[in-house]
């Protein structure tokens, strides 16, 4: 995408009534007042708070936004001119329960208060397969953390991608620490019994990987 393309799309982020970009310096010096608001000021209602992490084009949230219209979805990424196209769809659809927030995922616990959010999705993020990058792993005990702080007691996880490698380091972390695995696939196109929602939304990314037959793999569980 070009740098001109790249401008217009943040620039249009910022008339939608469904982008949130809070500063960095907000969330760190607790001056963000949508932590644990986000129900009463944004949605005005007691619905579940369900989050995509790393959202992409956003392609996850406005889908599921679309199948479960009792729901809240939050679509999350740094790069606001990659979610502008969920924003922009969210909009046209009048998809009153899809929202969008510009952030790091590693400032998720500035954004969302303790035990607001019900489900949390991540959907296909970069493995970060080499050693020293670990710290990025989406997945890595650091950000599990953040994420078991933010959830409900019996909230949810679902962890969606084309890594093997990020489904199996998954698995042995969430193992090792006798989390809740409620279900598991390392093939979710080719044995029965996964989700609808893990194979009836695809996202762009996810689209490219089943023409190249790359095996799409989902694990849901739980911090108990």
């Amino acid at each position: 995408m070009g740098s001109k393309n790249k401008l217009k799309r943040f620039k249009e982020n910022e008339t939608f009534g469904n982008v949130f970009q809070p500063t960095r310096d907000e969330l760190v010096n607790q001056q963000f007042d949508l932590k644990g608001n986000w129900r009463a000021k944004v949605f005005k209602n007691n619905n579940p708070i369900v989050l995509e992490l790393g959202c992409g084009k956003g392609e996850y949230t406005v889908g599921l936004a679309k199948r479960y219209l009792d729901k809240n979805f939050i679509g999350i990424d740094i790069k606001g001119a990659r979610f502008w196209r969920g924003a922009k769809t969210a909009l046209e659809e009048q998809l009153n329960n899809a929202i969008f927030v510009r952030t790091q995922i590693e400032l998720i616990d500035h954004v969302f208060d303790k035990g607001e959010v019900d489900e949390i999705w991540i959907t296909f993020p970069d493995p970060q397969i080499k050693y020293k990058r670990t710290k990025h792993r989406m997945t890595n005990l650091q950000f599990m953390e953040r994420y078991k702080k933010i959830l409900k007691p019996d909230g949810i996880m679902h962890l969606k991608t084309d890594s093997e490698f990020l489904h199996g380091y998954t698995l042995g972390i969430l193992h090792a620490l006798n989390y809740e695995i409620e279900y598991a696939n390392h093939n979710v196109y080719k044995l029965e019994g996964s989700p609808s929602e893990v194979i009836e939304i695809k996202t762009f990314y996810e689209s490219q990987y089943l023409e190249q037959n790359k095996p799409i793999t989902y694990i849901r569980f739980k911090f108990n």
